[in-house]
């Protein structure tokens, strides 16, 4: 059996690096990329046999170059996953708080944590290109008076020290994660998660017709199929045409979804079952 390598953007420690063990199991191998396209690219070249990839995330919404990624690579989503984003502040072993005057990590948990910064005034806001590069870079570097703003996971991961867990300004911070696989891959549908509720995901576009998004999406509210998500995108080279990505409870062998599909196909122009997984549990 080949061994499971699973490919992700950033460092080692990230956040998705923890979605990859909430998939796989703590002892997963991982293939850190630096951007998210390279993570498809592992994927489709036989480099890494799934991908962690961030889908959306409760505060700040989807990240739109993955809906576009899924698209443009033949992949299958086989699981999702929720993480709750945890930022701790973190430093080298040794460095105690009150020496700490900047804290490094990417501009979004900086943001993130504004209520910390507003109460230690004397700790600067330092950007960096990844949390967990930053403490990667903290434990290279050792900046004096400098921690960073990162998983428990990147600690972990390079040997560090958490000073303060928690810091985040919003504890209902959490991101979902898709399971990548090739397009090939055929995921079993085991008897033992009968008793939790699958997802579909889908992409499709419509003619530029009145009425032609809602005739789609009735698809699903005739058979009683509940719709989780609706994403639109712009199409690369017809301005104000779009595609469309959605979420359902339901698994593609479910035969109202089988139907559902076969409406949708005689309204759409296009439409590719992206994958079926089990939903992941509410938060």
């Amino acid at each position: 059996m080949k061994k499971e390598i699973i490919a992700f953007q950033g460092e080692k420690g990230a956040f998705s690096q923890q979605a990859a063990r909430q998939f796989l199991g703590e002892n997963v191998a991982v293939l850190p990329c630096e951007r998210f396209e390279l993570v498809y690219m592992a994927l489709r070249d036989g480099v890494a046999t799934g991908a962690a990839i961030p889908i959306e995330n409760t505060l700040h919404g989807s990240v739109h170059e993955n809906y576009d990624h899924l698209l443009n690579f033949e992949v299958t989503i086989v699981a999702e996953t929720s993480v709750r984003i945890i930022h701790n502040l973190i430093a080298p072993p040794g460095t105690k708080f009150r020496d700490v005057t900047k804290a490094y990590s990417h501009p979004v948990a900086l943001n993130q944590c504004l209520k910390f910064f507003s109460t230690n005034s004397n700790i600067r806001k330092e950007t960096f290109y990844d949390t967990a590069g930053s403490v990667k870079m903290l434990m290279e570097q050792r900046p004096r008076g400098a921690a960073a703003i990162a998983s428990s996971v990147a600690a972990e991961t390079y040997g560090a020290t958490i000073l303060k867990r928690s810091i985040e300004d919003d504890r209902q911070n959490f991101t979902r994660f898709f399971l990548l696989r090739p397009k090939n891959f055929r995921a079993l549908r085991s008897a033992t998660n009968e008793k939790s509720p699958f997802k579909t995901s889908i992409v499709f576009t419509t003619r530029n017709s009145p009425g032609s998004l809602f005739r789609a999406l009735s698809a699903l509210a005739l058979r009683d199929i509940s719709l989780t998500k609706i994403e639109s995108r712009p199409m690369r080279g017809k301005p104000w045409e779009y595609l469309f990505y959605l979420d359902f409870l339901g698994h593609s062998s479910d035969e109202k979804v089988k139907n559902a599909l076969a409406h949708i196909r005689e309204v759409a122009d296009f439409l590719r079952v992206l994958g079926s997984y089990p939903a992941a549990r509410s938060a």
